[in-house]
């Protein structure tokens, strides 16, 4: 099946036309400065052909508009017609406790995307605007939603209450719900095909690190705890984000500096984690490259984001009893081998043990023939995870629709 996959964002628009018989994307790009004069369509095909528009794109329906033209196009496109498009599979932040897994898209199903705009203000409503595009665009065509929490629903009410009154959670849905749902789903799977074990056997932590971090302890293909909770704000150190700390300490600032909600939230989102340390960037290469020239706040900013995920990967393997695989993915887990030395340094006594050339040539497996716990260097495909999701589902509907028809 040909899945054109989008992810919508508030000014941005990521696609990848994939074809989900040979698991590979025909197209990818994106689409950046939406609402504005100056907007950018980035568009490559899978012959490495590529093009780069400018022009004044002022919503996510015109973008829409502009990458359905660029694909069918004579000099860079990938299909002949629209109709081509067998499917659309959205890549949707939250499904609250209602969506436990992908779904296709009805209207009961846009209006509890609605309602869940109160746990995602800043996601859903892109997401929501995407979907809405492509009806009008392409009215014919199914869409699926894949859910970033549905990975982690099932997790045990231990993993995700809150030490808050319990009414709350029942009143106002305040839970941990995670994020980053399709990433780790993919690693965890793709970690037990490298080691050509079942899955079902496996207790495998996954650190999914990029400007936005969390890991998640994976049970037998389940995810039983992550780090992110409520909103990706709690866990790791981040990019801008401030990850965990005292709540107390978010009303004291707030009386010492006189700020409102807004600016809070703003703080702990956008001024925050390696960028709020280090004073420098929230980019890790930066941070690194300061460091090693004797820069002291980078220095600090690169071992308490290292720190801390070496502290969830213990507290996992707690949690679970015991550790089969640790798997690196993302922007930084995937092209940073000073962050995974550091998080794996002095974990011999955890079965993890290194290897510094394995680590240097981002091979797949980096540790040690010797490391009774392989760890284990991934690049994630959360796209793929969303074409196989939407083809699945839509195959499913066809059939079904198939044997309700009467026998003539």
């Amino acid at each position: 099946m040909k899945v054109l996959v989008l992810n919508c964002g508030s000014s941005s628009i990521k696609y990848q036309f994939i074809d989900t018989n040979e698991k590979v994307a025909l197209a990818k790009g994106v689409v950046e400065r939406i609402g504005m004069s100056s907007a950018v369509l980035s568009h490559s095909r899978y012959d490495g052909d590529g093009i780069k528009i400018v022009g004044e794109i002022l919503d996510h329906t015109i973008a829409i508009e502009y990458v359905l033209g660029v694909m069918m196009s004579k000099n860079h496109g990938v299909i002949d017609d629209k109709e081509d498009i067998e499917a659309i599979g959205h890549r949707v932040v939250h499904g609250g406790e209602t969506f436990s897994d992908s779904i296709l898209i009805t209207d009961d199903v846009m209006q509890v995307l609605q309602d869940n705009i109160e746990l995602a203000p800043l996601h859903n409503p892109p997401n929501i605007k995407g979907i809405q595009a492509v009806k009008r665009l392409l009215p014919d065509a199914p869409q699926v939603a894949v859910f970033d929490t549905a990975f982690h629903t099932q997790m045990p009410p231990k993993a995700f209450l809150y030490g808050i009154p319990y009414e709350l959670y029942k009143k106002y849905k305040i839970r941990r719900y995670g994020f980053h749902g399709t990433s780790h789903l993919f690693v965890s799977r793709r970690a037990a095909e490298i080691l050509g074990k079942n899955i079902d056997e496996l207790k495998i932590v996954t650190a999914h690190l990029g400007n936005g971090c969390s890991m998640a302890a994976v049970d037998k293909g389940k995810s039983v705890d992550t780090t992110m909770g409520f909103t990706p704000l709690e866990g790791l150190l981040m990019g801008t984000r401030s990850g965990d700390l005292d709540p107390s300490l978010i009303l004291y600032i707030m009386g010492k500096e006189g700020l409102s909600l807004s600016e809070a939230n703003t703080l702990l989102n956008k001024h925050s984690g390696l960028i709020g340390i280090s004073g420098e960037s929230s980019d890790m290469r930066e941070i690194l490259a300061a460091a090693n020239e004797g820069h002291k706040r980078s220095r600090y900013a690169f071992e308490i984001f290292a720190y801390r995920v070496k502290k969830y990967l213990g507290s996992y393997a707690a949690v679970m009893g015991g550790l089969d695989a640790f798997v690196f993915t993302g922007g930084i887990g995937e092209n940073s081998p000073e962050v995974r030395a550091e998080v794996c340094k002095d974990l011999e006594f955890l079965g993890i043990e290194i290897d510094e050339k394995r680590n240097k040539n981002k091979e797949e497996i980096i540790s040690k023939d010797s490391s009774r716990v392989p760890v284990l260097r991934i690049p994630t495909n959360e796209e793929l995870v969303i074409a196989m999701d939407t083809s699945k589902i839509v195959e499913n509907k066809t059939v079904k629709k198939e044997e309700a028809q009467p026998v003539r």
